[in-house]
């Protein structure tokens, strides 16, 4: 019987007080971060109830960590790294507590990128001092923006990931334990190579994240659109560093941010927040009485669209699993880098059944598309998040955990989705295409009965408690 073989979580967002998995105090104003959340306490009951049933309960699967799993651009270290402490908790626990897994590999998304970048000096580092070419007083080699997407087991070129590692390492039974850190595909292949699995992130998809790229092109129209995974990044790593993975560590303005970010979700805030940045523009120019009224209204008008366009993502079409815009960059990326660096990994050799993993867009969904490159019928997953980003509830936004067994099956765990309040938010398995290990595991899965029950019975409350609390912070400024 296929076992489950990976476990691949994306967008936790631990430490943000709007993700589910982030504790909150009982008035909802604030983070207690001392304590695990009711839902993140479930989920791994959840997990271990499904891994526990395994076949060959000696090989435990890896987890493979896809990016927001920190909140490092709307909180503080501190915030994000108990967050994470909470997490590791329960599923690495000391004896006589059983390790969920064996291995932990951790892909970095937008908000927190930054640790790849911690991630990727150490790889430099290493690669100085091993290299016979890379002598005191030697032309030294550029610094690269991308690790292997295929990686050997055991990796002697692992790039550790600092932080968290140093986060885990302070527990006496974790000492020895090192997270892998992989940006930003991660290829896993099965044993005839007949299958592939890609696992990403997920924010190259859109095009706020090859923001430089663009406006290179705009600077210099004979320049090239970036074409590799690494030129992707080296292009534009500075600017998803500065904004979308340093922001909540900036002090007192951190907050702000935050709270300017959490308007930026909401449309009526957003029409606020432009209204005052405008009549503040006016306020504070030379220009005439009359002159200011004149303009008061372009002015908004003007403000209003540039907040609009600076909180714009995907997110911002929850009519639509994936939108326009979003569809054409999974296009674009898919037949683009990812298959550029798939074909100087492996020779040109694709395998012949592709499928694709993803986050960032916090809907989760499957389905099968064709990209140029690829044999027909790619399946697609998207692993939904697990913060609540609108006053408003999103019925196509939740949370899933994608499922991987050892000849690389693919079942997406739907945990919840938002339209579920109130209605118990039933936990489902899904896959793009029927498969022997989905059919297990949806047998395995008796929605009525815990732990499965008592999760949804948590989410259900916990998703208006982040509503609360994000209505609160847009009415503080």
């Amino acid at each position: 019987m296929p076992d489950i073989r990976y476990v691949c979580l994306s967008d936790m967002h631990l430490g943000a007080q709007n993700s589910v998995l982030t504790n909150l105090t009982p008035d909802c104003r604030a983070s207690d971060l001392r304590v695990a959340s009711p839902v993140l306490t479930k989920l791994v009951e959840c997990l271990r109830a499904l891994i526990g049933r395994n076949d060959n309960p000696k090989v435990k699967p890896t987890l493979i960590l896809a990016g927001d799993i920190l909140e490092l651009a709307l909180t503080t270290d501190n915030e994000a790294a108990m967050g994470f402490e909470r997490f590791i908790e329960l599923i690495m626990p000391p004896p006589p507590g059983e390790a969920l897994f064996d291995k932990i590999q951790f892909l970095p998304g937008n908000h927190d990128h930054h640790l790849w970048e911690t991630s990727r000096e150490t790889q430099y580092v290493k690669h100085l001092g091993k290299s016979p070419k890379q002598r005191p007083g030697m032309m030294l080699d550029v610094p690269w923006h991308a690790t292997s997407m295929f990686l050997p087991t055991p990796n002697p070129n692992a790039v550790p990931s600092i932080f968290i590692n140093g986060i885990i390492q302070r527990y006496p039974h974790l000492a020895d334990m090192d997270i892998e850190t992989v940006y930003p595909n991660l290829g896993l292949l099965s044993a005839d190579g007949r299958r592939c699995v890609m696992i990403t992130h997920g924010h190259f998809i859109e095009p706020m994240y090859l923001l430089m790229s663009t406006v290179k092109g705009y600077m210099f129209p004979k320049s090239k659109r970036p074409e590799l995974t690494w030129d992707y990044e080296a292009e534009n790593f500075a600017w998803i560093d500065f904004f979308w993975s340093t922001m909540g560590r900036s002090g007192d303005v951190g907050t702000d941010v935050e709270i300017v970010y959490d308007k930026l979700q909401d449309p009526k805030q957003v029409q606020i927040l432009a209204t005052n940045i405008a009549d503040a523009l006016l306020r504070d120019s030379k220009r005439s009485a009359f002159m200011k009224w004149l303009l008061k209204f372009p002015y908004r008008l003007v403000c209003r669209l540039a907040l609009k366009g600076a909180g714009s993502n995907d997110r911002g079409t929850p009519e639509q699993l994936l939108g326009e815009e979003a569809t054409m960059g999974l296009r674009q990326y898919m037949e683009g880098p990812v298959l550029k660096q798939m074909e100087i990994e492996r020779g040109n050799n694709i395998a012949p059944e592709m499928a694709v993993i993803f986050g960032h867009t916090h809907k989760p969904f499957e389905a099968t598309q064709d990209f140029a490159g690829y044999s027909p019928n790619v399946k697609v997953y998207n692993s939904g998040g697990w913060a609540v980003d609108t006053l408003d509830t999103q019925p196509l936004h939740g949370g899933a955990v994608i499922l991987i067994d050892e000849d690389l099956n693919i079942a997406s765990l739907r945990m919840y989705n938002e339209a579920g309040v109130g209605q118990g938010h039933p936990v489902s398995v899904r896959s793009s295409s029927p498969n022997p290990f989905q059919k297990r595991l949806a047998a395995l899965v008796d929605f009525s009965k815990d732990p499965w029950k008592s999760f949804s019975d948590a989410v259900s409350k916990a998703i208006p408690d982040r509503q609360i609390n994000l209505r609160l912070k847009t009415e503080m400024k």
